[in-house]
């Protein structure tokens, strides 16, 4: 006979207690989640593709949360394309969405602050001030309302992974975190629910960044990080309509400025793409 797959029906939530309700009714032995703030792509769908092989079922999240935005402009103009977004997790057998409003996840006056030491001002935080503050408290409390067993992440958000991280270990949280390869466009971009917004010339000159990383990790030697590093700045500042915020290549694990004995190093870029903010890195 061949082989063929049951499709399975998107279940949708939109509140606390219908998601609590459900897995209460219906336990179940692997519950693996990938939050999203929508505007779906291939990256995000690769997440899910990961969770479905890891897990029983797969919670994919999508809210747009307003606490880690620090322009209220980037907040008003972040992608919303929920119909087809539901679509594209129909089509891969996603077994549920959890989808609230602002009201469900936040009460007015909240208080939040986790110490994530030095993170919290390296690189993206430097550049948008509370922004992981904001990352790590809707990221606690959709831990807290999805209960998952192994939660997937993508690489591309890098400084994000290690904040999360650091927040499983401190507040010894029942979660195993995943981080999965970045996908890219076929000339190298790296994939973003931000790149809708690039206009044709943006577009081309956005390929800077790709290119640069690559280059980089062709040429790395750790004796020569403060070479390449240079070459790259310098590289990405000369390409019209971009403007450079940091080329950095770090130690994996602190994201302080590698050196000969990090064990782990990787190069970091954000750049501003004519009005876009693009983020990118590579392994070394």
């Amino acid at each position: 006979m061949p082989d063929f797959v049951i499709p399975v029906t998107l279940k949708i939530f939109a509140t606390k207690k219908e998601i609590t309700d459900y897995f209460n009714r219906k336990p179940v032995k692997v519950i693996g989640f990938v939050p999203t703030m929508g505007a779906l792509h291939k990256g995000h769908l690769g997440l899910i593709e990961l969770a479905k092989q890891q897990s029983t079922q797969v919670v994919c999240s999508i809210f747009v949360n307003p606490t880690q935005f620090n322009d209220p402009k980037d907040l008003e103009k972040y992608p919303r394309p929920i119909a087809d977004d539901i679509r594209r997790l129909e089509e891969i057998n996603c077994d549920i969405l959890f989808n609230p409003q602002v009201t469900e996840m936040y009460d007015d006056n909240e208080k939040w602050h986790f110490d994530m030491g030095d993170l919290e001002n390296l690189l993206e935080g430097k550049f948008r001030p509370g922004h992981y503050q904001g990352v790590t408290q809707v990221v606690y409390k959709l831990f807290n309302i999805v209960k998952p067993d192994v939660a997937f992440f993508g690489q591309k958000d890098y400084q994000q992974v290690l904040v999360i991280s650091k927040m499983i270990e401190k507040l010894h949280l029942p979660v195993k975190l995943v981080m999965c390869p970045i996908e890219r466009e076929p000339d190298g971009l790296a994939m973003s629910s931000r790149n809708i917004h690039l206009t044709p010339d943006d577009r081309k000159n956005s390929l800077v960044l790709s290119k640069t990383l690559n280059w980089v990790k062709e040429n790395f030697e750790p004796t020569k990080i403060a070479e390449l590093q240079q070459h790259a700045i310098q590289t990405i500042s000369a390409t019209p309509g971009v403007e450079l915020e940091y080329f950095e290549i770090a130690d994996g694990k602190t994201l302080h400025p590698a050196t000969e004995l990090s064990e782990s190093v990787v190069a970091l870029v954000a750049a501003r793409v004519g009005k876009t903010r693009l983020i990118d890195n590579v392994l070394l």
